[in-house]
Parts: C-alpha cells; sequence; structure tokens
C-alpha cells in the first residue's frame, strides 16, 4: 500500500466502526490533501421499487454522513481536502461502493469490517466480500476486534 491516496471513497454506516475509519483517514491522505467522498447506502428490500420513500433510513444516513464529514474536516483542517457526502439508494451496499469508485476513480476503498460467522464459517460479510473481488482500485480494510463471545470461543481461530 502506498502511504497517500489522492481520491478516497469512505462508506459509512452510522456505527462506532465509522470512528475507526476516521482515526485511520489522515494517514491516507496525502500532505497536500485530496478529495474524500463519504458515501452512505440505505439498502432497498426486492419487494420495494428502488426510489421507494424510506424517511427513517435517509434520515440516518444523513446523520451519519453530517458526522462523517464534521470529524473529517476536524482532523484534515491543515490539509486542501475536498469532503463530499453521497447518500445512495441500491439493493446491495457492496456494488453501489464499487460503482462509486468508479464513478469518482477513487484511488482506494477505505472500508471497516468485523468478523461474523455465517453458515459457521467466519465471513467479513457480503458488502466487504464484494469490494474486495471487483473494486478497480485498492482497497484498504480496517478489521474490527471480534466481540467477546466470538473471540473467546476456542473454534473462533
Amino acid at each position: 500500500m502506498r502511504g497517500a491516496f489522492e481520491r478516497l471513497v469512505v462508506p459509512v454506516s452510522g456505527s462506532e466502526a465509522d470512528a475507526r475509519a476516521l482515526d485511520v483517514l489522515p494517514a491516507l491522505i496525502g500532505k497536500e490533501g485530496g478529495a474524500v467522498t463519504f458515501l452512505y447506502v440505505v439498502e432497498v428490500p426486492q419487494s420495494m421499487p428502488l426510489d421507494a420513500e424510506l424517511p427513517a433510513e435517509v434520515d440516518d444516513g444523513e446523520r451519519a454522513l453530517r458526522d462523517a464529514e464534521r470529524i473529517a474536516r476536524k482532523r484534515l483542517h491543515a490539509r486542501s481536502t475536498h469532503v463530499v457526502t453521497e447518500l445512495l439508494q441500491a439493493r446491495a451496499a457492496g456494488p453501489a461502493i464499487v460503482d462509486e469508485a468508479i464513478e469518482r476513480e477513487a484511488d482506494a476503498i477505505l472500508i471497516t469490517s468485523s468478523i461474523h460467522r455465517k453458515h459457521g464459517r467466519a465471513t467479513l460479510g457480503e458488502t466487504t466480500d464484494h469490494v474486495m473481488l471487483h473494486a478497480p482500485c485498492e482497497v484498504v480494510v480496517v478489521r474490527l476486534a471480534a466481540p467477546r463471545s466470538l473471540a473467546e470461543r476456542p473454534d473462533a481461530q
């Protein structure tokens, strides 16, 4: 991984994981600055039209984007960094993140993930797997510590 990126896409979720991405962000942006796109994806169920009105989810997304932008501007204030926020509605977050990276000509995607169990196997989840497999740029993954209950299991390693 190179030391600095000019154009980053950073998906946010409004969870505590966003804080970890924001902690890492200054180390990934060059001293001259760059462009950061914070992205929140509202996943729309198949049973609903893609442009369905989802006011609670949109409100959550707008709040997460506002918080991420505010914190990023504080942490990157000395650099010439252009911060953009984008709220999208999509069937799945993974393809929406990859599409945004393509559209923004991103040098990297900064994503957080944690290990989950699916069918008895450890996985980083569908979104992270999709981004890792299909992103046209580098992907920086911040793997969050496993929850206590998973980490304490002897078969978790």
